[in-house]
């Protein structure tokens, strides 16, 4: 074997020397780009609002925003579809939204779903508006209108809600760049269009078939100031925390129907059975929540009355003898009531009528068969104790007058005094009690 040259050794250990040098090249490179990946993945927050727009609806999206911003993430999706709510969680939301550190995107999604009333107002508000294909917006105008004493002040009450809401979605519709003239109209003229109309009228910003989708499409997009980076971002939901899920379900229109009742049945149940003190605490307590649930969800007057004649109808017709007349009367004004109770809420907070009428049926049962029983043994003669003896006749064992004497009743002998002397075995009336002496008189055939 012939010895290697020098100049073949120095070729050898030079292009070693390369490549090696690239080999260390490329792994700081991958190196390099990994942590940047790392460093720089998109993360997106994610909330699902599905159903009416309320307190804790609008406590959930405010701390949304809170975590969302926290997390550094790239903004919150909002994904909604409800048919509206109350004006003042609408407000509080919108404010949250312009005051939100990162971009709000809206999409109302799945297919079907709307953004009726309140979300119409919402869906405008945030940086980012889409929908699903085949979703509906609008129907914007008012419904929480108070009570007019009458007709014509409803009328003009009405009036001057919808010019009022019908200039804040346009100042909404102006602020996000959007179509200002349609928004008004959701709110005069209630209308109402498809994700395909609201696209082409420049009322959203795009149409999205799901999520994936959605992240791609606003991919790029300037929002709140700062570019979207969402194309394939990972997107973390930020569920509701106990107590926003328990006012969810707390201020519900069933939720105060059925305090309502507990109200209702605790308090004529104390008086019929007085003494019982759990029915009593139970009514009291309902009446407390009933108070504090009617500044959100405001009881209609006329409503609130017709039950409460409903309840003095079932009692009176307890001691009237009008063979259930007034019963009837009851139970039509009871289900009259209930339909009105709550028949000035906005869509979502409406009462369904299948528990409109069980509660009917219940509260009828409730009177006919319990408290009637109830308040009528309050009046039955009693059947223990002295004055159980009270009308009965017995026989005088011996002379009885002003000084004393003695009769046998109920398997023992008493003491009895009597105005009008009686002679022994002549009949005598029970007619009181003092002390342990009875007083009788003389039964006259």
């Amino acid at each position: 074997m012939r010895p290697l040259s020098f100049k073949l050794i120095f070729h050898l250990a030079k292009n070693m020397k390369h490549w090696i040098f690239i080999t260390r090249a490329r792994v700081l490179v991958f190196f390099i780009v990994a942590q940047t990946v790392v460093l720089h993945a998109a993360q997106v927050g994610l909330i699902k609002i599905d159903g009416a727009i309320g307190p804790a609806t609008a406590n959930y999206i405010s701390r949304a925003l809170d975590v969302a911003a926290a997390q550094n993430d790239e903004c919150l999706v909002i994904q909604l579809n409800t048919p509206g709510g109350l004006a003042g969680s609408m407000n509080d939301i919108i404010e949250r939204f312009y005051d939100s550190p990162i971009p709000t995107v809206v999409y109302v999604s799945p297919e079907g779903a709307m953004a009726g009333s309140a979300g119409c107002y919402i869906t405008l508000a945030a940086n980012i508006a889409a929908m699903a294909p085949h979703t509906q917006i609008g129907a914007a105008h008012p419904v929480e209108l108070g009570g007019g004493e009458d007709e014509t002040t409803n009328s003009i009450m009405m009036q001057k809600m919808g010019n009022m809401y019908a200039k804040v979605i346009q100042s909404i519709a102006e602020k996000r760049h959007r179509n200002a003239a349609w928004a008004s109209s959701s709110v005069s003229e209630s209308a109402a269009i498809t994700a395909e109309e609201a696209l082409k009228t420049n009322v959203i910003d795009l149409i999205a078939t799901n999520l994936p989708d959605l992240l791609q499409k606003i991919n790029g997009l300037s929002a709140n100031g700062k570019i979207l980076k969402t194309a394939g971002a990972t997107v973390v939901e930020i569920p509701m925390v106990m107590s926003e899920e328990f006012f969810q379900m707390f201020w519900q229109p069933e939720v105060m129907m059925l305090l309502t009742l507990v109200a209702i049945y605790g308090i004529i149940a104390e008086i019929s059975h007085p003494g019982a003190i759990l029915p009593g605490v139970a009514g009291a307590l309902a009446i407390i929540l009933l108070l504090y649930m009617s500044s959100t969800l405001p009881l209609n007057a006329a409503g609130a009355a017709l039950l409460l004649l409903a309840v003095a109808l079932f009692v009176l017709d307890i001691f009237a003898p009008t063979h259930g007349v007034l019963t009837v009367g009851g139970i039509i004004a009871f289900f009259l009531g209930m339909l009105m109770l709550f028949n000035r809420e906005p869509a979502g907070y409406h009462l369904p009528m299948t528990w409109v009428i069980a509660a009917t049926v219940v509260t009828a049962a409730f009177f006919i068969f319990f408290v009637s029983q109830g308040i009528r043994a309050q009046f039955l003669p009693k059947r223990a104790g002295a004055e159980t003896m009270f009308g009965k006749i017995v026989t005088a064992q011996s002379r009885i007058d002003a000084v004393g004497g003695m009769v046998f009743i109920e398997g023992e002998l008493w003491k009895a005094v009597s105005e009008t002397p009686v002679e022994p075995g002549q009949p005598v009336e029970v007619t009181g009690l003092e002390g342990l002496t009875l007083k009788v008189k003389p039964k006259i055939n």
